[in-house]
């Protein structure tokens, strides 16, 4: 098969996607010829076979044995490292890099990726999984001091999907986990904090419902609206303890087979991460991007950390570089007293990181050392996400941040610059599909605008045309053109 250079460039870069990796032993790309690269068949490194003759490029595996994966489901994240993604999925070979580096990452552990497929043999968890994720679990509560379903000193736990590659339509994060009436009396008495005992409750309710049971959030959404007009209040933050109970009491009115037992919680919240692979979203997206459909999704189940306790506590995302422009500045919000999404749901107005600098000083210090840290480890820009309780960080995700085609070249040429990566490197963190991006008709910057809203671009260009958020509605939009107008029609 006969390849220009520039074809081989775009070869190489499709080659870095591939399970390993790829050592460059040839700085100089110029070297290699046409005819050099020869057709190989798609999967694992281990299958692919690249004739190469002249090139310097060795192809090395760095899959698990098999007997290694087949004996083990269940990992604890201080067992794992980013090298094993493809079995304990992105989020949670990430969680246990940074635990494996000795970052605050709240323990917790990760059902592997193949136990997904198992659960769709068996139509149910496959024998000993309950047992092994079980004793997982009491070497977490040893690790953290608290016990699951305990009255006196419970564990609440959150559990995340966790795919090799991130998509849409996976399972949504469920928190608190663990919690129910009897616990949330519990650690009223305990904790002397009863708003956050019933706002974390209500959290709970809302979010497990939803996501787990199939129950649409609106309904909760309208109930704490309305809560919050009969209160004269504009913000969840102004509702009292007794205005969170009372909004507790109508969601379980809205739920009302929500599970008591935290032991049966946490397996229905297990199973839901699993189901949620073939969610339809999901399918199209894989089928999309050619994911292949038995990679299935990993769990993470991990203890959790509260940013809605009080005014010393706060949730945020951040990127460790600007992903729309790649300038190389600590970029990201966070809000106080707050939990989850809250600073991405747009009910209140998150700070910046520069007003950490004066809000918490030592703790954007420790930030900023772990943006550094991070960015060495993995040799790119990436998205973070922590929780601040009682003033302590805690360090809940990380993974290669999203970024748009501009902030992509910027980011590749920085790095080189810094020594970070080498000018080949850098060339394979750059897609090629990227560079169409560069391509596309786009606003003048310069021409005046007249901005209805800001937000990081989903398209590299300018469109124009009919908004559509559902794939489905998509599919059944017909386009009429009738004297030079444009007409939409679903059916």
């Amino acid at each position: 098969m006969k390849i220009s250079h520039y074809h081989a460039l775009l070869l190489l870069a499709s080659l870095s996607c591939v399970t390993g990796f790829i050592r460059f032993s040839t700085p100089n790309l110029s070297s290699i010829k046409s005819g050099d690269v020869q057709s190989f068949t798609s999967g694992t490194v281990k299958d692919t076979e690249l004739l190469s003759a002249g090139t310097g490029i060795s192809v090395v595996d760095t899959t698990e044995s098999k007997e290694t994966i087949r004996n083990k489901r269940v990992y604890l994240f201080n067992e794992g490292d980013k090298s094993m993604v493809s079995l304990l999925g992105g989020k949670g070979a990430n969680l246990a890099q940074m635990s494996t580096l000795g970052l605050p990452v709240p323990p917790g552990f990760i059902i592997t990726t193949q136990v997904c497929n198992e659960f769709f043999q068996y139509q149910d968890f496959p024998p000993g999984l309950q047992a092994e994720y079980t004793k997982a679990l009491r070497n977490v509560e040893a690790k953290i001091g608290r016990k699951f379903g305990d009255l006196s000193n419970p564990l609440f736990l959150s559990v995340r999907s966790g795919a090799a590659a991130s998509m849409p339509g996976m399972m949504d994060t469920v928190l608190n986990l663990g919690i129910n009436d009897e616990i949330v009396e519990a650690i009223i008495q305990s904790s002397e904090n009863p708003r956050w005992a019933y706002d974390t409750y209500r959290r709970f309710i809302q979010m497990f419902s939803d996501v787990v049971m199939g129950v649409d959030s609106e309904h909760f959404e309208r109930e704490l609206t309305k809560l919050k007009e009969e209160k004269g209040v504009h913000l969840d933050v102004e509702l009292s303890a007794d205005d969170l109970k009372e909004l507790v009491r109508r969601f379980k009115e809205i739920n009302p087979d929500l599970p008591s037992d935290p032991h049966v919680q946490l397996e229905m919240a297990i199973k839901a991460v699993f189901q949620s692979w073939y969610n339809p979203r999901a399918v199209r997206y894989r089928a999309y991007n050619g994911i292949p459909a038995n990679s299935g999704t990993a769990v993470n189940i991990q203890a959790m950390v509260f940013g809605n306790k009080n005014n010393n506590c706060g949730t945020g995302v951040a990127f460790t570089r600007n992903p729309a422009n790649g300038e190389n500045l600590f970029f990201g919000e966070y809000l106080v007293n707050a939990q989850g999404e809250d600073v991405v749901a747009g009910i209140r107005t998150p700070g910046d990181l520069e007003n950490m600098k004066e809000h918490w000083p030592k703790i954007y210090e420790e930030l900023v050392s772990i943006r550094d840290l991070l960015e060495k480890e993995y040799r790119d820009m990436q998205d973070i996400e922590f929780t601040i309780e009682d003033e302590i960080l805690y360090m809940l995700q990380t993974r290669n941040g999203k970024r748009t085609a501009k902030a992509s070249v910027t980011v590749a040429v920085d790095m080189v610059k810094e020594g970070m990566l080498t000018e080949q490197e850098a060339l394979l963190k750059i897609k090629p599909e990227m560079m169409d991006f560069f391509l596309f008709p786009s606003i003048d910057p310069h021409s005046p605008k007249n901005v209805i809203a800001k937000g990081l671009p989903a398209s590299p260009g300018a469109k124009t045309g009919m908004i559509v958020f559902n794939p489905d509605v998509r599919q059944h939009i017909i386009v009429l053109s009738l004297d030079d107008r444009s007409y939409c029609l679903m059916h």
